[in-house]
């Protein structure tokens, strides 16, 4: 917390030297936060204030809340946290993505795990920043995935440029797997039993084992454990 009460007068000796070198700001990124602490919160939209660039317009406790704001809200980048109780940050932006078109997400968390960062990519979010920067570079994440960019931070861009240095033999094998196919192997990566995965897609247990083979076989594995290190890239 100390961190933060620092960031916050960091910011506004920055707010100065960035009004020295744009004093004509006409519109503001409008921004929501989504964050289950209440000290970060309030800190996060206080420091990100101070840009006359930037407006935080709201602030929620847990994805829940921001899902029921959604009819209402009109911003331009919502910072989501990972780890809110409920409903998770990534679930909320799988969600709310489609009703929030306009809108970017950044996830703005201290989660690094890398399964974690490559989910949120997937269900909506145009950027990753990890908690404990400088107040600068999360104004500048904000600006840049408000031009269409993809902002990261350097531990996760090197994690996301990581993940193509894999054995060039292990995407053909990837490919021979079926859209179906591919559908079972993430929600096998989910933990999900074979039961659970036939009430998702509405099919037979039975036609979830038969595809669970068929992806062993193609995959040239024998058990979930196995296929699922070789989809990460993990011996």
């Amino acid at each position: 917390m100390l961190f933060f009460i620092l960031s916050y007068y960091c910011a506004i000796a920055l707010t100065g030297l960035y009004l020295l070198k744009y004093p004509f700001v006409q519109m503001s990124i409008r921004i929501a936060i989504v964050e289950d602490d209440d000290e970060i919160r309030k800190l996060t939209c206080s420091i990100l204030n101070f840009y006359p660039d930037l407006e935080c317009v709201g602030v929620f406790g847990s994805g829940e809340e921001f899902s029921d704001a959604l009819s209402s809200l009109k911003i331009d980048v919502a910072l989501m946290d990972i780890g809110l109780p409920g409903l998770s940050g990534i679930e909320c932006v799988r969600r709310c993505h489609p009703f929030l078109p306009a809108t970017e997400f950044i996830m703005f968390t201290d989660h690094t795990d890398s399964r974690e960062v490559f989910e949120a990519l997937a269900a909506g979010a145009s950027g990753y920043v990890l908690k404990g920067g400088l107040p600068e570079h999360l104004a500048e994440a904000i600006r840049e995935v408000h031009a269409g960019g993809s902002p990261m931070s350097r531990q996760i861009a090197r994690m996301v440029a990581g993940s193509f240095s894999r054995t060039e033999s292990q995407f053909p094998k990837l490919e021979k797997l079926t859209p179906q196919e591919q559908e079972v192997l993430k929600y096998l990566d989910k933990g999900l039993s074979y039961k659970e995965i036939a009430s998702e897609k509405f099919v037979s247990e039975h036609t979830i084992r038969s595809q669970v083979r068929s992806i062993y076989q193609k995959l040239e594995v024998h058990t979930r454990t196995e296929a699922l290190n070789k989809v990460h890239g993990r011996k």
